[in-house]
């Protein structure tokens, strides 16, 4: 029985993929996470997709988007910011406890 030799060769070009797609899938994940999902209407006047884009662009400095640019535009936020938490009110109780007597 003749022996099976297996040739075993070094490609550089191919090792080099993987890394770089992984770094590209990883840059484009933490670009994904970082940008502002909020959804915007007009409530009273009707509008096409292409003047929200260019009030998007507009109202977008250094990569943030400018609240007050949108709403003076008549652009309304349907879904508030994730940063955006209620305030606790100074005057409310503690949760389960009863006012003093």
């Amino acid at each position: 029985m003749a022996s099976l030799r297996f040739r075993v060769r070094y490609n550089a070009a191919e090792m080099r993929k993987t890394p770089t797609l992984a770094m590209l899938l990883v840059a484009l994940a933490i670009s994904a996470c970082g940008s502002d999902r909020r959804e915007w209407m007009k409530l009273d006047q009707t509008y096409t997709t292409a003047e929200f884009q260019r009030d998007f662009q507009e109202c977008t400095i250094k990569g943030k988007l400018d609240d007050d640019c949108m709403k003076s535009r008549g652009w309304v936020a349907v879904t508030p910011p994730r940063a955006e938490q209620k305030k606790e009110d100074p005057l409310s109780q503690p949760a389960g406890r009863s006012p003093r007597r």
